[in-house]
């Protein structure tokens, strides 16, 4: 049983259900002025598009699915994207 976890753990995962645009990212940073926030707008915008970032995100918050993920891993991640 333990292995088989192991593997399943190793194995899983991890999406976002439905569709997320610029504009709606835009619409959640709205009142935020920070400078992560704008540098994630930034880099957004010379992405194109949110296609890469939705899987670039999830792929790294894989691998925090066993430590657990909560808003502070979350918002790690979307200021080392920006970073990138």
């Amino acid at each position: 049983m333990n292995e088989l976890a192991r593997i399943l753990l190793d194995n899983l995962y991890l999406d976002f259900q439905g569709t997320m645009t610029m504009d709606e990212i835009r619409q959640c940073l709205r009142d935020d002025d920070s400078r992560e926030a704008r540098a994630l707008l930034a880099r957004l915008v010379e992405d194109k598009g949110v296609g890469d970032f939705i899987i670039v995100v999830a792929d790294c918050l894989r691998e925090h699915i066993r430590n657990g993920i909560n808003v502070e891993t979350v918002r790690a991640q979307l200021k080392a994207y920006s970073d990138a």
